[in-house]
């Protein structure tokens, strides 16, 4: 017979999950909100000059074969995407968002791209097979995610045997836990050049090297082992 303390841990554990669950929910509501609301003036003038600059200077370390096939994580209005198909005439780029509205602007802003797609979908749960692509790209994304050992796990899966991904974000150089920064309601994450080689090294991904882009903005390169 079952006793009442059992059925009572059991209810507590059911009611943990289903908090844990709907604050997952909340969360990603939120973040969908906070960029649907901001997707109409994304692209004025600073963050319009910041991320050029970001990105000229991320393509300087971009090594891909001439047909490649490329994903961008929050890949907002697509500027990453743009360049890269500018650079790589023969590439074919997949840019994925939680928000609607900067995938509305994106489509628009690239449709003379048309080797470029654009869906909606969670980093956490990427919506593509194994072995997909030959690079993945996230740029000021990374600080925004949850379960940021589940983002580098999809990023492995996806990824080609011999694939790099390209992870740019804001770091810091304290090696303490990882510190989730009270700037809004929703909190962002900044990572060490070393708590992102574990994070990587935990999903199966080797860290190639480091690179400072601008002031603390770093790019990490890593690959994913070929098979023996």
């Amino acid at each position: 017979m079952v006793s009442t303390l059992t059925v009572l841990h059991a209810r507590l554990d059911i009611a943990a999950v289903q908090v844990g669950t709907q604050m997952t929910d909340n969360f990603f509501a939120n973040k969908k909100r906070l960029f649907n609301n901001w997707a109409s003036s994304y692209d004025w003038i600073f963050p319009s000059v910041f991320y050029r600059a970001i990105h000229q200077r991320l393509l300087e370390y971009v090594d891909l074969p001439e047909r490649v096939n490329v994903l961008d994580l929050g890949c907002g209005t697509g500027r990453l995407l743009e360049r890269l198909a500018t650079k790589f005439p023969h590439l074919r780029g997949t840019g994925l968002d939680l928000s609607p509205n900067m995938l509305r602007v994106a489509r628009l802003s690239n449709h003379h791209h048309p080797r470029l797609i654009y869906i909606e979908g969670k980093a956490e749960s990427l919506p593509f097979g194994e072995a997909q692509f030959d690079a993945v790209f996230s740029t000021i994304s990374f600080l925004h995610y949850l379960e940021p050992q589940q983002v580098l796990s999809e990023v492995a899966r996806v990824l080609t045997p011999g694939g790099c991904f390209y992870l740019v974000d804001f770091t810091f150089n304290k090696e303490t836990e990882s510190e989730k920064l009270p700037i809004s309601p929703l909190g962002i994450r900044f990572y060490s050049p070393k708590q992102r080689e574990m994070l990587g090294s935990s999903s199966g991904l080797l860290c190639v090297s480091h690179h400072y882009l601008l002031g603390p903005v770093l790019l990490t390169i890593f690959t994913k082992p070929t098979l023996l």
